[in-house]
């Protein structure tokens, strides 16, 4: 799906109960698989309506919350106005197309976003330079499937297998790579599992 996608499913995303349960599920994956704390520099990457960060919130430090739908990060906008955040901003930022601000994180999270990226090691490589060292990606997404998921005419990732994208971390600059299987969208009767990987900036 494109941003302009995005844009006009942003203002109704948190409505579906499945999306809101999804991100607090992948949220305690996390929690549980990662040493999280108070002082941690979190960027959500592909951050929606922010429903993960605010799943994540009360165990980290200040959140930053990336996305290149405009509709969605409007609406990341209109929560921190509101106070849903108490430390935290939005950017307009694409790492697959331009180069990694000036800036320091201890992690970053993506969830259900990197299959919508064709350059994943342009990605991968800004993510490395964006943590410090000892600093952990944390990427949710679609294990390997047959296409049905999207549908015809997605020109994004069928899901991932595991020794591919683990190769494709260690190549730009992540190590301990870990898999765990946290979740599944069940869509149109099929099930759609849905993996937790870990890895740590070299």
């Amino acid at each position: 799906m494109s941003a302009n996608s995005f844009d006009m499913r942003a203002a109704t995303w948190d409505d579906d109960p499945a999306k809101v349960e999804r991100a607090e599920t992948v949220a305690l994956a996390i929690r549980d698989a990662l040493p999280l704390d108070r002082t941690m520099r979190v960027l959500e990457y592909g951050a929606g309506t922010g429903l993960v960060a605010q799943s994540l919130r009360d165990s980290v430090g200040p959140i930053t919350m990336a996305d290149t739908s405009a509709g969605m990060r409007d609406v990341i906008g209109e929560k921190i106005a509101a106070g849903v955040f108490t430390d935290a901003r939005v950017w307009d930022v694409d790492l697959g197309a331009e180069p990694a601000p000036d800036e320091e994180f201890d992690l970053i999270v993506t969830v259900m976003a990197m299959h919508h990226i064709p350059d994943l090691d342009t990605v991968l490589a800004n993510f490395a330079q964006l943590l410090v060292p000892g600093g952990r990606v944390a990427i949710v997404d679609l294990e390997k499937e047959d296409g049905s998921f999207h549908g015809h005419g997605f020109d994004g990732h069928h899901g991932f297998d595991p020794a591919e994208l683990g190769s494709q971390l260690a190549a730009a600059g992540f190590a301990d790579v870990a898999f765990q299987r946290c979740h599944q969208i069940v869509r149109d009767g099929a099930t759609y599992p849905i993996f937790l990987a870990t890895a740590i900036r070299r």
